[in-house]
């Protein structure tokens, strides 16, 4: 029997999948270890329930897709709106070579996923899949593309496949960070910071050690690891700026359907979620550099991150958890040589280009936790070290602007080239 839900019920089940995933995660400390999402935590036992029901009784579900596809939209305007290049004056040198040593890496991935796919007789699309969209690029990103790839390329399962590989990717970007950054420190020599310091303690073992100045960058903009890391955070808004905030929205949306229709056919032709981080982040710009327009970003955080929650709850009650089932084994191999590589990465490339310091283990943490995961994976990984050891604003301001929003557009910009290729 088929079931089909209107975007009344679509957005009651939805708003119910949040719900479990939050009781979920306050409640398994597995899930709250790893920093898994709430929409996740809830959305897979929901899509358990549905296959069930399938399995057993032959019941299937349509979701309101429309409401689905409108908070994909939201959320990557969101991203967009959030991109302010003139951060990239407060981060620095930095921030750029970060920027530009992460790139390197998403391209690395794909090629990684591609190759290994092609290799054990998959898609190479679904290289894709199991490289830079699910892994760097998270949840968020592998329902877009899933959708994508189902509907313009025939790939069988990409959403369900890049949701459960998003999944593995939390968890061992969470593990791997941790660790990989402490054999970085011990080369080093540096010693745990003892417990309860005093500022003054710390500024002078760091001193001592020559690794870095407690001193924070007049530019540190700590506003920045507000955006999406923390999305339970009271943010105070007033309607008149949520009013602002959805008329921004709103022209990044009219932005992405215009350009869909204008670049259809051409070799100008995107994914409409693209066009929509694209108009987001021309609207940010253009706004804030030309006319100084005061950007409300707190409204533009609170959005964006409701509209992922509902994007995931949604994108997981549809999924289709028996189109795994062949997929398993070579998907598990891929995985474990994306996590080596990975590792390998950071300890030799990120490490070193970033300068071979205290602060670039730091980084290298970060970089595991959002080039395998997402952002508050990579924010989790840095704060166990500098539990452990020192304070580090450099890379909490380098990892939270990086990992938030400019990964997603080198991301977005790497995914349109690979799918352009001959031989995918």
């Amino acid at each position: 029997m088929e079931i089909t839900l209107n975007g009344y019920y679509t957005l009651i089940f939805a708003t119910l999948v949040l719900l479990l995933g939050r009781l979920l995660v306050k409640k398994v400390k597995f899930l709250e270890d790893f920093n898994i999402p709430e929409p996740v935590a809830g959305g897979l036992i929901a899509a358990v329930i549905v296959y069930a029901l399938n399995f057993f009784w032959g019941y299937s579900f349509n979701f309101h897709q429309g409401l689905q596809t409108a908070t994909m939209l939201m959320f990557f305007a969101s991203i967009g709106l959030s991109a302010d290049f003139g951060r990239l004056k407060a981060g620095g040198t930095p921030l750029l070579i970060f920027t530009i040593v992460v790139s390197v890496f998403i391209i690395l991935q794909d090629a990684v996923g591609v190759t290994m796919a092609s290799a054990l007789g998959l898609d190479p699309l679904l290289g894709l899949v199991t490289g830079s969209i699910a892994l760097t690029g998270g949840h968020g990103t592998a329902g877009a593309w899933g959708a994508v790839l189902e509907q313009e390329y025939g790939v069988v399962g990409a959403t369900t496949l890049g949701i459960a590989v998003a999944t593995y990717g939390l968890v061992a970007g969470g593990i791997v960070g941790g660790p990989v950054a402490r054999r970085l420190i011990n080369k080093l020599g540096l010693k745990p910071a003892p417990a309860n310091m005093n500022p003054s303690d710390v500024e002078k073992l760091a001193g001592e050690q020559s690794l870095y100045s407690t001193k924070h960058s007049e530019n540190d903009d700590s506003g920045t690891q507000e955006m999406f890391e923390k999305p339970d955070n009271i943010r105070l808004i007033t309607a008149s700026s949520t009013i602002e905030t959805l008329a921004l929205f709103a022209g990044a949306l009219a932005f992405a359907d215009l350009m869909t229709l204008v670049a259809e056919g051409t070799s100008f032709e995107l994914p409409t979620f693209v066009w929509a981080l694209a108009g987001g982040v021309i609207l940010r710009n253009s706004l804030t550099m030309i006319f100084n327009f005061d950007m409300f970003d707190r409204a533009i955080d609170v959005i964006g991150n409701a509209s992922l929650s509902l994007f995931l709850a949604m994108a997981l009650l549809s999924l289709k958890l028996w189109e795994l089932t062949d997929l398993a084994g070579p998907v598990l191999i891929i995985l474990l040589v994306q996590t080596f590589v990975m590792i390998l990465y950071v300890y030799f490339i990120t490490f070193k280009v970033m300068g071979k310091n205290y602060d670039a283990a730091v980084l290298s943490a970060g970089h595991c936790g959002f080039g395998m995961g997402a952002t508050p994976t990579a924010i989790a990984n840095m704060q166990a070290v500098t539990d452990r050891y020192l304070p580090s604003p450099k890379a909490f301001l380098i990892v939270p602007m990086v990992g938030a929003f400019f990964v997603d557009i080198v991301n977005a910009t790497v995914l349109q080239i690979f799918t352009k290729l001959p031989f995918m």
